[in-house]
C-alpha cells in the first residue's frame, strides 16, 4: 500500500475507533438500520453527451436522501458512476462538465496551444486537417476520429485527487464497468482494473476514440454488449436497482439519408437490441429513470445544461417511488463523509529518484525525458508528474501515454510508457486553397505536405511540401535537434517555386508576369519552449521573371543568383488558425543581401506582423498590425484584397514601406459537425493602411479606410470565409476565401 493510502487508512481507523467510543449506542442503531435497509444498486447507461442527465439524477437522489449502495455503469455511465463512487461530489461533477471544453475533447488532437512549435508551424504552411497515415500497406486513416491527449486529460480532472491508479474494488463505493472485446466481440467485466484505465477504456467509443489494451485485451465501449448492466447489479447482491437509460432512440427512416447516418444507426440496433433484453430482467421493486433527451444527440456536448436538468426532471417525476428509499439527513450525511474520505490525504512532493521511458521503438526515450521536463532529483507532486508526461502528447506522434508513480517513504519513482502512434510516423496532409473576388482574380491551389518523423536517434524530421495551381512549389527542409530533445536545430531546406503575378500602376493592372526561384539555405536555430523560436541563416537563391501579359517577348527579362542573410523570430499561442478567440502571433524578420557591384548599398528588408486575439462570451476577434520595408526598391509585402484593406485588388498596393492595422470582430452563431469542422461565425473588420516612400510624410489621411462583413467557417479544410469589403475611394468587392488569411 503506497503511504499515502496508509495514512488514510490509519487516520481513518483511529476517528472510527474515537467516534465508537463516544457514541457507541447510536452507532449500534445506526448498523440495525443498515442491515433491515435493502442494498440499492445505480445503473447508468452509455448514451455520449446524454449521459449528462446522470448528473441530474445524482442531484436529486442527494436531495431526497436516497443512499446509494453501489455502482455498476457503461460508457459515459460508467465515468461518471465511477468518479462518484471514488468520492466527486454531484456539485463537482457539475462544474467540471460544464467548464470542461468539450470541442477540444473530440478533437483529433490536443488543443493547438498544447501542440509543439513545430506542430503549429504545419498550421501556418497548411492549415487544412485532412490528414492520412502511409503505412507498407499502403494510405489510411488514422485509427479514431478525435486524439486521446485531451479526453485522457479531461478524465484526470474528472477524478478526485489521487485516486487515478486506485484499483476500483478499493473505492468506497462499489463500482463495476463493463467493456467490449474489439477481436472477441465478449463482454469484460471489469473489476479490479485502475480507475483512470477502467474509466478510459469505457470511452473508447468505435471510431471516435482509439481503442484501449487491458490484461492483454483490445477493448471498446461496452455499450456494445451491454448498455444497461442490469444483470450486474443483481450478482453484486443488490435489493433494489435504480436504472438510468439515457441511450439514442433509432432514427426514422427520413434521418438516414447519408452513409455515416446509416452506419450509426446500425451501431444504434446493436446496443438498443441489448438495452431491451436488460430491461425484461428489471423486477417489481426496481425503479426505471428514462430522462427525455429529445433532439439531444450522442455528440451534442454543448447542451450539458438541458441534458442535466432532463436528469433532474425524469427523476423528480418518480419521487412518490423513491421517497420510501430514503434514510434520515443524519445517516446520508455519514454516508457521504465516508464516501468523500478516500482523497482526503495531500498531494507531497517528493524527490524523483527515478525516470524511466518505455514502449518507444523509433523515438528515443532520453529525448522523451529532456521534452517531459522532469529530472531526477527535483521535488515533484503526482500532479507536477502527470503534467509533465501530458505534454509528450504535443509532440503529434505518441498514441497514448501511461504514467506509473510508485513511491516509498521518501523518494519517488516514475515510468512512463509512451506508445508510439504508428500511422503518424509517415503524415500526408492534403489542403485546398481559394480565393475569389468574383471578377478576374481567381485562385486555385491544390497542396500535399508529407512528414516523416524520428528519422534518426536525435529526432530528425523531414518535411515536403508540394504545390500545384495558381502557385507551383516542390521543397523539402530537414529538422535535425543538436542532441536527443535539444531545443537547437540545424534545419538545411531545398524549394523550387513558380507562380504569376500582377503589377499594379495607380491603381490599375499595368502588366503580368511570371516568376520562378530555386533556393538553397540553411538555419542555425532555438525553440523557445513549445510557444515559438528564432532561427538564423543563409539562402542561396536564383531568381527568374519573364512578361506574360501583354505578350511582348518570349525572353526572360530579370535573371539573378542572390545570396541572403536572414534573421527571423517567431511566437505563435493562437488557439485556432480559422479563427483564433485566445493567444497571440507574431512573426518579425530581418534579411540583407550583399550588393554585388561595388559602391552600391546592400539590400536590407525587414518586415513584422502581430495578432492578438481575444473572447468575449459568444463574440471572438482580434488586433493585427504589419509593417514592412525595404531599403531599395519594393517592401516584401503588398496590400489588397480580403481583409488587406478589403475591397482593394489584391497584391495591388506596395511601396518603399508598407502599414496595415485591423480589428475583427464576429460572434458565433452555429456550429458544424464535429466530423466536418467547427464554429460558424458572423462579424465584420475595420482596416487601415497604406503605402509609403521613403521620404513621404506619413499622416493619417494618406491611409487608406476599408471594412468587410463577413461569414466564416471553421472547416476540416481551413478556413472558409464569405465576405464583402469596401475600401474607401476605391470599391467594393465580394469574397470567396479558403485558406490561410495572414
Amino acid at each position: 500500500m503506497p503511504p499515502r493510502h496508509a495514512l488514510t487508512f490509519l487516520l481513518t481507523a483511529c476517528f472510527s475507533v474515537l467516534s465508537a467510543s463516544s457514541i457507541a449506542q447510536p452507532v449500534a442503531n445506526d448498523k440495525s438500520e443498515v442491515k433491515q435497509r435493502p442494498k440499492i444498486a445505480l445503473v447508468l447507461s452509455g448514451g455520449g453527451a446524454r449521459g449528462f442527465a446522470h448528473i441530474g439524477v445524482l442531484r436529486v437522489l442527494k436531495d431526497m436522501h436516497i443512499p446509494i449502495d453501489m455502482v455498476v455503469g457503461t460508457s459515459m455511465g460508467a465515468v461518471v458512476g465511477g468518479a462518484y463512487a471514488a468520492g466527486r461530489s454531484v456539485e463537482e461533477l457539475e462544474q467540471l462538465v460544464k467548464n470542461t471544453s468539450w470541442d477540444s475533447v473530440l478533437a483529433d488532437r490536443p488543443a493547438r496551444d498544447d501542440l509543439d512549435f513545430r506542430r503549429r508551424e504545419e498550421d501556418v504552411l497548411l492549415p487544412s486537417r485532412i490528414e492520412f497515415a502511409i503505412t507498407k500497406s499502403g494510405i489510411a486513416l488514422p485509427p479514431s476520429a478525435a486524439g486521446n491527449a485531451a479526453l485522457e486529460q479531461a478524465l484526470s480532472r474528472l477524478l478526485p485527487s489521487g485516486t487515478r491508479d486506485d484499483p476500483i474494488d478499493q473505492l468506497p463505493l462499489p463500482f463495476r464497468s463493463v467493456v467490449s472485446d474489439l477481436v472477441s466481440g465478449e463482454l469484460i467485466e471489469l473489476s479490479n482494473t485502475p480507475l483512470f484505465q477502467t474509466l478510459r477504456a469505457s470511452l473508447a467509443v468505435p471510431g471516435v476514440f482509439a481503442p484501449v489494451h487491458i490484461n492483454k485485451r483490445l477493448v471498446v465501449d461496452g455499450g456494445l454488449v451491454r448498455n444497461l448492466p442490469i444483470d450486474m447489479a443483481h450478482k453484486m447482491g443488490a435489493d433494489i436497482v435504480i436504472a438510468v437509460n439515457v441511450g439514442t432512440p433509432l432514427a426514422q427512416e427520413q434521418e438516414l439519408g447519408s452513409a455515416i447516418s446509416v452506419a450509426q444507426q446500425m451501431l444504434q440496433i446493436l446496443t438498443e437490441q441489448n438495452v431491451q433484453r436488460s430491461l425484461k430482467e428489471l423486477r417489481p421493486q426496481d425503479i426505471l429513470i428514462s430522462p427525455d433527451l429529445t433532439g439531444i444527440s450522442f455528440l451534442d456536448f454543448s447542451e450539458q445544461n438541458k441534458t442535466i436538468q432532463a436528469g433532474n426532471l425524469a427523476t423528480r417525476e418518480l419521487a412518490a417511488r423513491l421517497a420510501e428509499l430514503a434514510i434520515s439527513e443524519d445517516d446520508y450525511a455519514a454516508r457521504e463523509k465516508n464516501r468523500f474520505a478516500a482523497f482526503t490525504a495531500p498531494d507531497i512532493a517528493l524527490p524523483l529518484a527515478r525516470l524511466e521511458i518505455k514502449g518507444t521503438r523509433y523515438i528515443n526515450p532520453a529525448a522523451l525525458i529532456v521534452q517531459s521536463g522532469l529530472t531526477p532529483g527535483q521535488n515533484v507532486s503526482e500532479e507536477q508528474v502527470r503534467l509533465a508526461s501530458s505534454k509528450l502528447y504535443g509532440r503529434g506522434d505518441l498514441d497514448h501515454v501511461e504514467t506509473e508513480i510508485h513511491d516509498t517513504i521518501d523518494q519517488r519513482s516514475v515510468t512512463i510508457t509512451a506508445n508510439e502512434a504508428i500511422w503518424s510516423r509517415n503524415r500526408l496532409r492534403i489542403g485546398l486553397e481559394l480565393a475569389s473576388d468574383f471578377s478576374d482574380n481567381n485562385q486555385f491551389t491544390l497542396s500535399a505536405m508529407h512528414i516523416a518523423s524520428s528519422l534518426n536517434p536525435w529526432g530528425g524530421e523531414l518535411r515536403s511540401i508540394a504545390k500545384i495551381g495558381s502557385q507551383r512549389q516542390i521543397g523539402s527542409q530537414l529538422f535535425q535537434p543538436l542532441s536527443p530533445g535539444s531545443d537547437w536545430y540545424v534545419a538545411p531546406s531545398l524549394q523550387y517555386g513558380a507562380q504569376s503575378q500582377d503589377l499594379y500602376d495607380q491603381g490599375r493592372k499595368a502588366l503580368r508576369y511570371g516568376y520562378k526561384f530555386t533556393t538553397a539555405s540553411i538555419a542555425l536555430g532555438r525553440q523557445l519552449s513549445n510557444w515559438g523560436d528564432v532561427r538564423f541563416g543563409i539562402n542561396r537563391q536564383l531568381n527568374e521573371a519573364r512578361i506574360e501579359l501583354p505578350d511582348i517577348s518570349d525572353q526572360t527579362f530579370f535573371k539573378a543568383y542572390d545570396t541572403t542573410q536572414f534573421f527571423n523570430f517567431r511566437l505563435d499561442t493562437l488557439d485556432s488558425l480559422a479563427f483564433p478567440t485566445r493567444g497571440n502571433f507574431i512573426n518579425a524578420s530581418w534579411q540583407r543581401s550583399p550588393s554585388n557591384e561595388a559602391g552600391q548599398k546592400s539590400l536590407a528588408q525587414s518586415s513584422i506582423v502581430a495578432m492578438s486575439a481575444f473572447k468575449t462570451g459568444e463574440w471572438a476577434g482580434h488586433l493585427y498590425g504589419e509593417w514592412a520595408k525595404s531599403q531599395t526598391g519594393m517592401a516584401p509585402v503588398a496590400l489588397g484584397g480580403f481583409l488587406r484593406l478589403s475591397g482593394t485588388p489584391a497584391d495591388s498596393l506596395s511601396n518603399n514601406t508598407v502599414a496595415l492595422g485591423r480589428v475583427v470582430l464576429a460572434r458565433r452563431i452555429g456550429r458544424m459537425p464535429t466530423t466536418l469542422g467547427g464554429s460558424i461565425r458572423a462579424g465584420f473588420s475595420a482596416e487601415l493602411g497604406g503605402g509609403f516612400e521613403a521620404d513621404d510624410v506619413v499622416r493619417f489621411s494618406t491611409f487608406k479606410q476599408s471594412a468587410s462583413a463577413f461569414i466564416s467557417l471553421d472547416t476540416r479544410f481551413g478556413p472558409l470565409y464569405f465576405g464583402a469589403g469596401a475600401t474607401r475611394g476605391t470599391g467594393s468587392t465580394l469574397y470567396l476565401f479558403l485558406g490561410p488569411i495572414w
